[in-house]
């Protein structure tokens, strides 16, 4: 409830036309984000294997590279392309349960990090001799409409934006469950597509109505403290997650963690690499990542922490990922079984 209703807060301020004059550094820096997990798996199960093969080895449901697969999917897409990759390739629930564990630790150790480098962003963006102009400007624009519609929220206020952001989202509820079905039971082949996860369309109508809603006096309700209440949405979310993750998987296999973790260097090295060679500032990288990494739940946290008004750019980045999800997995998840041999 709390994600899709702080999207619809969140965006009742933005400024679509700025947004898109971002250019187009934020796809290659998603692009660039994929291609570090579907290449990352294969190399870090080739790293591993050097030294400590029966790690990465296992046979039939029990292969490892099969629970690896899920997280790859996760890595790319989401939860629905991580579903799917459990039906095909078929793991283990013991292994499956694991893996869901290096999946949101190793996740979450890199959100941490990203969201440290927000502070020293300007620093970040001179040694990658970014410009990060087009992301400044925004940011100027939007805290001066904030600025210009401030006021001191009422008692009223509250109860007008809460409304907007819950009522938006009861709405996307209730049509996700409506679409979501359809398309299952009438148009199977957009499955490849994750068209038939209700979490998918959920996060889209939410975040459409909010856009919708931006082009009416409804943006208004920024000066209210509209991205505010969002913000706080999404801090208490983030810390709800937290608080569902067991630490102590990482002690009872530490081998698998290690292979999560080498092939998450694998997709921040080349992350950076492709941000110097083309001069992308740090927050393209930032949010190219996590759109992979941590998909709709966690690509707007990160943007929002730049500025509430660019936590769309995340959203729509995450929407790509659920797409090419599946594919990218699929194909991580093959080169993996070669290499696990």
């Amino acid at each position: 409830y709390l994600l899709p209703a702080s999207l619809v807060l969140l965006t009742l301020s933005i400024d679509l036309r700025e947004v898109l004059k971002l250019g187009p550094k934020a796809i290659v820096m998603f692009v660039t984000g994929t291609i570090g997990v579907v290449l990352g798996g294969p190399l870090a199960i080739l790293i591993v294997g050097l030294w400590q093969p029966e790690l990465v080895g296992g046979q039939d449901s029990e292969a490892v590279w099969r629970g690896l697969s899920t997280v790859a999917g996760s890595w790319i897409g989401g939860g629905a392309n991580q579903a799917a990759m459990k039906e095909v390739f078929q793991p283990s629930d013991n292994l499956y349960s694991v893996m869901v564990a290096v999946d949101v630790v190793i996740a979450e150790i890199w959100m941490v990090f990203l969201l440290l480098g927000v502070g020293k962003a300007a620093t970040i963006d001179r040694w990658l001799r970014a410009d990060a102009s087009g992301v400044e400007r925004l940011q100027k624009q939007m805290e001066a409409f904030s600025k210009k519609t401030a006021r001191i929220p009422t008692t009223v206020d509250l109860f007008v934006v809460l409304p907007f952001g819950f009522g938006l989202t009861a709405i996307s509820h209730f049509a996700a469950d409506l679409i979501a079905p359809w398309i299952e039971e009438h148009a199977p082949t957009l499955k490849k597509f994750s068209l038939n996860s209700s979490f998918f369309w959920l996060i889209v109508l939410a975040t459409t109505g909010g856009v919708i809603m931006s082009f009416t006096k409804a943006r208004n309700l920024e000066g209210a403290g509209a991205s505010k209440v969002g913000t706080v949405f999404i801090f208490v979310l983030v810390a709800t997650i937290g608080l569902q993750r067991d630490i102590r998987a990482v002690l009872e296999h530490p081998g698998l963690f290690l292979v999560g973790g080498i092939w998450m260097l694998i997709h921040v090295i080349l992350m950076f690499v492709m941000a110097y060679l083309i001069r992308a500032p740090y927050f393209f990288l930032a949010v190219g990542s996590k759109a992979n990494i941590g998909g709709a739940a966690s690509a707007p946290v990160v943007a929002a922490a730049f500025h509430p008004s660019l936590a769309p750019v995340g959203v729509l980045l995450a929407v790509v990922g659920y797409a090419l999800g599946t594919y990218g997995a699929y194909l991580c998840a093959i080169m993996m079984q070669e290499v696990a041999g």
